[in-house]
């Protein structure tokens, strides 16, 4: 008895051994073709340039379609689809205006971009004297005693520097421009002014999309950019008579029919089980949306050429999907996920990049799925000797992924060394020449040695 439950134990170790030896070759393959041979770069720099800034309802988001359908074909999908959205279409229309008018002195102009969805001014714009806000509490407290009504409400509460994650920062600044409008709206503000969301200092202001209470006033919302807004401040500090013009023609037009993009190769073995690996093909419309989010677009497909690359034939399906609308509704990632609840498949993974194309760290791996979960972590030790060898476990996948929660999907997150992100996210900064090419490249070869082993293994 003893004797074959030694055989048994050292039969089950060799296999394990064997296994785990074959994962590694596998994954190194995928590894070496990726940085040998990746096309992400060469692909994003198409996108950038020779289309540009990709905002939803644009002439350039529907270009962007084209384009992606006919790259995922030439990647080697077998199957290329356009799922069709309802999207908002939001323009900014002229350049905005905003300056600094104190009494007594020359007129300052400062660096603003209107927030994404805001409305637009008068055709005159709006001149008011301004009142600086750092806290909720604070609005409540001056609204309460009538000293908003009639002004332009300054958000300067500033990202947190001590966060050691930059996106925690971004998270607990970002209601003052996401609600900033209608709060102050609330009290009688005429317009809001919101620090932008960065720890950079200087002078790009960073768009983002705003929202609005429809049984609030409307009024116009613009950032500003760090910089400027310091001045700002010190301005408010030290001059008594201050006043602030603002000036833009932003509108929001009827919603346009738009497409997420989805790339597949179907699965050899269990085609009903679909792996979702992608990230968003729209961009806000000050620059080219190349950190946020054509290199997650990119990578995805780049997922299906490396596969195909290798002459591998998937077990699951593999899907790449860039999906619309993210930036200012949403719209792709929901009807993606109406359109699997519909359907007959199971919709076992989901990996969204969408951090920028900085140097991979790692993944967060979430879900109710918790056995999913526990299943990917395990192979965590295959990564060790790559930079992207950090995991946790936790999180939601992303904007766009995340919706497919409900259905038990494993939801997982690229998590990229991100400082820099928000140097770029939302500006006229965020151009292709901001982009690494290795660690673009190694960000796609790490999505895809992790899509291939949820491939090959399942998570059942």
């Amino acid at each position: 008895m003893k004797k074959h439950f030694l055989l048994l134990v050292i039969f089950l170790f060799v296999k394990f051994s064997f296994a785990q030896n074959t994962d590694s070759m596998e994954i190194r393959a995928i590894y070496n073709e990726a940085m040998s041979n990746g096309k992400s770069y060469k692909n994003l720099e198409h996108l950038c340039k020779s289309i540009g800034a990709r905002l939803s309802g644009s002439k350039q988001a529907y270009e962007a379609v084209e384009y992606v359908a006919m790259l995922m074909k030439e990647m080697g999908a077998d199957t290329v689809l356009k799922q069709p959205c309802m999207v908002p279409h939001w323009v900014r229309g002229t350049k905005e205006e905003g300056i600094i008018y104190r009494k007594g002195l020359s007129p300052m102009p400062v660096n603003v971009c209107a927030l994404g969805n805001s409305d637009g001014t008068s055709p005159t714009g709006i001149k008011a004297p301004m009142v600086e806000i750092t806290s909720w509490r604070q609005l409540d407290s001056l609204g309460k005693r009538g000293e908003i009504k009639g002004k332009i409400v300054f958000y300067n509460r500033p990202m947190e520097p001590t966060e050691i994650n930059a996106g925690a920062a971004y998270g607990k600044a970002g209601d003052q421009r996401w609600a900033g409008a209608s709060r102050a709206a609330k009290y009688g503000g005429v317009g809001v002014l919101v620090r932008s969301l960065t720890h950079a200092h200087d002078y790009f202001p960073h768009t983002g999309a705003m929202g609005y209470v429809d049984t609030i006033t409307h009024i116009p919302a613009f950032a500003i950019a760090t910089l400027d807004a310091d001045l700002l401040h010190y301005t408010l500090q030290g001059v008594a008579a201050v006043e602030f013009y603002m000036y833009d023609d932003c509108k929001m037009l009827p919603d346009e029919l738009s497409y997420n993009v989805v790339g597949e190769i179907k699965g050899t073995e269990f085609p009903n089980e679909i792996i979702t690996v992608g990230g968003h093909l729209d961009s806000w419309d000050l620059a080219e949306g190349a950190h946020d989010d054509g290199t997650g677009v990119m990578q995805g497909i780049e997922v299906l050429r490396i596969i195909k690359a290798l002459g591998w034939k998937p077990k699951r399906t593999i899907r790449a999907v860039a999906f619309m609308n993210e930036e200012n509704g949403g719209k792709g990632g929901a009807a993606y996920f109406e359109d699997a609840k519909r359907s007959d498949k199971k919709f076992i993974a989901a990996l969204e990049s969408d951090g920028g194309g900085f140097t991979p760290m790692g993944f967060s791996i979430g879900g109710k799925n918790k056995n999913a979960v526990e299943k990917i972590y395990g192979w965590k030790n295959l990564f060790e000797k790559y930079p992207f060898s950090k995991w946790d476990k936790g999180g939601n996948g992303g904007a766009d992924v995340g919706h497919l929660q409900p259905l038990n999907t494993c939801l997982i997150e690229l998590n990229v060394d991100g400082q820099r992100y928000f140097d770029y996210h939302h500006t006229a900064n965020d151009r292709f020449e901001n982009v690494n090419r290795r660690e673009l490249e190694m960000g796609g070869a790490s999505l895809a040695m992790l899509i291939w082993l949820i491939s090959e293994k399942g998570l059942e």
